[in-house]
């Protein structure tokens, strides 16, 4: 596993917040990128742990699929009215610096 956290995007994350990631150096995949728009919750968990990636979501049936006993690579998870663009950003790059990959593994994160 990488030494730092990378992060995965669900369909509902601004691209801006992955292009701000990305000017900070950080490794980011989004859905559109990785070409799974409109796929199951399932299916964008199985992306991030086989990319070994932290699941970025506004999605709250993803809470539900993890609280059932789904292992995952991580879920950071926030409302989607609560931040705007940079801030997001500057929370997300906080979590980049705070985390490392293994203490994601089976961890939600509340931003």
């Amino acid at each position: 596993m990488a030494d730092r956290i990378r992060f995965y995007f669900d369909q509902h994350v601004p691209i801006a917040v992955a292009l701000g990631l990305r000017r900070r150096g950080i490794d980011v995949l989004t859905a559109q990128e990785a070409d799974l728009c409109g796929r199951s919750d399932e299916e964008q968990l199985q992306k991030a742990i086989s990319e070994q990636r932290v699941l970025v979501t506004f999605d709250d049936d993803l809470l539900t699929l993890v609280a059932n006993g789904q292992a995952h690579t991580g879920l950071a998870f926030c409302a989607a009215s609560k931040y705007t663009i940079g801030d997001l950003i500057r929370v997300l790059a906080l979590a980049h610096e705070v985390f490392e990959p293994n203490e994601m593994l089976n961890h939600v994160e509340f931003l």
